[in-house]
């Protein structure tokens, strides 16, 4: 059975002090202890803490931690990621890395907005977490358009405040974001 992959989206320049950086160590430890593989932008700040989190977990296993990396060079990824994607497209790579099968945000600048908008459209289980600088706190709670991407009353930016909270709600949720681009876009 393949293993799920949730994305962590966010600051690429955060202290490990920061709450932004501790709330991805925690996500990333806790979704490979649930059994998730954790995909991230690759670089610093929250996509290495994520990653470093992942590795923490007495669960991982090599392949755990995928980089979908904007420029050409894999050595610009973070030393926690095993798999390297370097796309060269830049910004344009954030369509990407939001294709997952669930995304959270935590905090983030306008990258991660452009991010955050992907995975709406993408029809992603999309989780924010709240309490931190950025756009996930201004997002949480809200629909990001007027459209109906699933007909259950709840579809939203799921607001959280910690780890653990976005593991129940994947855990709950992620089987009822199963639509991908091929039905989105009409093709059979």
């Amino acid at each position: 059975m393949r293993r799920r992959c949730v994305t962590i989206i966010g600051d690429a320049v955060v202290d490990e002090k920061d709450r932004r950086y501790i709330v991805a160590f925690e996500l990333g430890k806790a979704l490979v202890d649930n059994g998730y593989r954790v995909v991230s932008g690759g670089l610093g700040g929250a996509m290495e803490a994520v990653f470093k989190g992942a590795k923490a977990s007495e669960k991982y296993r090599e392949g755990d931690t995928l980089a979908i990396i904007p420029s050409f060079n894999p050595c610009d990824a973070n030393d926690y990621a095993d798999i390297v994607v370097p796309t060269g497209i830049n910004v344009l790579r954030n369509g990407v890395v939001t294709d997952f099968d669930a995304v959270v945000a935590i905090g983030g600048g306008a990258g991660t907005l452009s991010e955050m908008a992907f995975a709406w459209s993408h029809k992603r289980l999309l989780l924010a977490v709240t309490g931190v600088e950025g756009w996930s706190s201004k997002l949480a709670g809200q629909k990001l358009d007027h459209r109906v991407r699933y007909p259950y009353p709840d579809d939203q930016v799921f607001g959280v405040s910690s780890a653990e909270e976005a593991i129940e709600i994947i855990n709950s949720k992620i089987d009822l974001y199963d639509q991908y681009r091929e039905q989105v876009m009409g093709a059979k």
